[in-house]
């Protein structure tokens, strides 16, 4: 891919399994005849998502025009950094949650799912018990009886997991610092026929988003699919790390967690 599209992948993030797009390294500040996109032609190529959202990187939320501005600026303004798992980090501090907030990260499973609704509440227990297998400070806690008002506007719940009908994305989630309006972990129905990539994991990708994790392919080692540089590392480099796309010069095919991964989570929120 010519580096002159890395914006404009960067938006659709259009893959074959549609978990995230193969992103080439980015340009450093565009030239006149160097081929990116303007802001206008780029936030008019990215996928809005239904509670207003955009879509950038594959599967990670942008609130709205203003921050959607700013990862623009990042994006073309930036050099890959030189210098396992790594935290998003907003205005230079860690985008995590407090030791209270993490500990009980309550949730609801939209009845909307129908006959697949039971199967949804399983994948999503045993992605979480990935990440609480990993830390005791992490419990992601299903509040059945919210099931049947499960949205961002039941304040009973943390978040809502509910069900979308896109071909942009398998599943996407959020960040800890997301309003609360947008922190929902949407699934598409493609979810049950991603070949390796099962729905324990492919959940347990997600929720590592809304445990503050970034993806691995942004960090220079990765060669391909640089983001941007808001984050720092909690462990060394891991191509097989559950937050690295494999179409990014990853070397699991299947999003599986890593020891390198439940390093970074204890590194973070502790044991």
């Amino acid at each position: 891919m010519r580096i002159k599209r890395t914006i404009a992948l960067a938006a659709t993030a259009a893959a074959a399994l549609s978990l995230g797009a193969a992103i080439p390294a980015a340009a450093a500040t565009p030239t006149v005849d160097s081929g990116i996109p303007s802001y206008q032609e780029f936030a008019s190529s990215t996928y809005r998502d239904i509670d207003g959202g955009y879509v950038v990187n594959g599967d990670e939320l942008v609130s709205g025009q203003g921050e959607l501005h700013a990862f623009y600026d990042r994006l073309v303004g930036s050099d890959s950094l030189t210098d396992g798992l790594i935290v998003n980090t907003v205005n230079g501090v860690d985008d995590k949650w407090s030791a209270a907030q993490v500990g009980n990260l309550t949730y609801c499973v939209s009845t909307k799912f129908g006959a697949r609704h039971d199967d949804i509440v399983a994948a999503m227990e045993s992605g979480a018990a990935l990440w609480e297998s990993a830390s005791s400070a992490i419990d992601f806690v299903y509040v059945s009886s919210a099931d049947g008002n499960c949205t961002t506007r039941n304040k009973s719940v943390l978040f809502s997991v509910e069900p979308v009908q896109t071909s942009q994305y398998i599943a996407r989630a959020f960040f800890p610092s997301t309003p609360d309006r947008q922190m929902n972990v949407l699934v598409d129905d493609s979810i049950w026929s991603s070949g390796s990539w099962t729905p324990t994991n492919i959940l347990g990708h997600e929720l590592g988003h809304t445990l503050g994790f970034r993806h691995e392919h942004t960090r220079p080692e990765s060669g391909t699919c640089f983001e941007d540089n808001n984050w720092r590392p909690l462990t060394p480099y891991d191509s097989s790390s559950i937050m690295h796309y494999p179409q990014c010069n990853g070397t699991s095919d299947d999003l599986s967690m890593t020891s390198t991964d439940r390093a970074g989570v204890v590194a973070l929120y502790g044991n």
